[in-house]
């Protein structure tokens, strides 16, 4: 869930940057792994369900550590805020009076960690999970049969609040759409046409852009572990 912003339109001046490229990136890497992992569950085959659990815990130990280091409104520090915030951005938001907001505004900060939570609790849920036919995680052999049992039951129950969240998620995406705000495009081009770049207090693009070394670096990391957890 991104920014809410001027009914109907683009700015009159350059776009503000908002969304650096790894960000964008992940997104998309993001929607790409979850949607196979939900469909393959209810599909097959598991093998590529095995697959793409372990992308999306790859992608999970990657945003959380740019939460921290990536550029501004990647941050977890810039979009998380607390109850008084949100319930101010909801009332002026109800009555149409929420000003635009650069990345995620108060509600949707929330979202982001909501949705990031219970994925990160199904992917290593899964890993100890089995289906007592031929399918199990990887590390299901490191505990007892009914601690793998019992965390295979968490794992399929926490898979409702997926589709709970993504649905929620689409839901906001489509009332901001048609508030006239472009945040789909603002995920792939990351530029917000709601706000103009020389509006005051607009940082500047330097803030929003995240090292590309330090994404580079991050990224393979996190793809070793998840390599490495997946073949154990």
């Amino acid at each position: 869930m991104a920014q809410a912003g001027k009914k109907g339109g683009a700015t009159a001046g350059r776009p503000a940057y908002v969304w650096d490229l790894p960000t964008r990136l992940f997104h998309w890497g993001f929607v790409g792994a979850v949607a196979t992992s939900l469909w393959t569950s209810e599909f097959g085959p598991m093998n590529i369900h095995l697959i793409s659990g372990h992308v999306v815990l790859g992608l999970l130990i990657f945003r959380i550590v740019w939460g921290v280091m990536g550029g501004r409104h990647a941050r977890f520090s810039n979009f998380v805020k607390g109850p008084a915030k949100v319930i101010e951005y909801a009332k002026k938001l109800k009555s149409d009076g929420a000003k635009p907001h650069l990345g995620h505004n108060p509600m949707g900060g929330w979202s982001v960690l909501a949705i990031l939570l219970v994925l990160a609790v199904q992917t290593v849920t899964g890993l100890f999970s089995n289906d007592d036919i031929l399918t199990e995680g990887p590390l299901a052999g490191e505990v007892s049969k009914s601690t793998s049992d019992f965390l295979t039951y968490i794992h399929h129950l926490t898979s409702n609040a997926v589709y709970a969240l993504i649905g929620l998620h689409l839901l906001a995406v489509a009332f901001y759409t048609i508030k006239g705000n472009a945040i789909i495009a603002a995920m792939i081009n990351g530029r917000s046409n709601d706000i103009d770049a020389g509006e005051p207090g607009v940082p500047p693009e330097s803030e929003a852009e995240g090292k590309l070394t330090t994404a580079i670096t991050l990224a393979a990391v996190a793809a070793g572990i998840a390599y490495a957890v997946m073949n154990y």
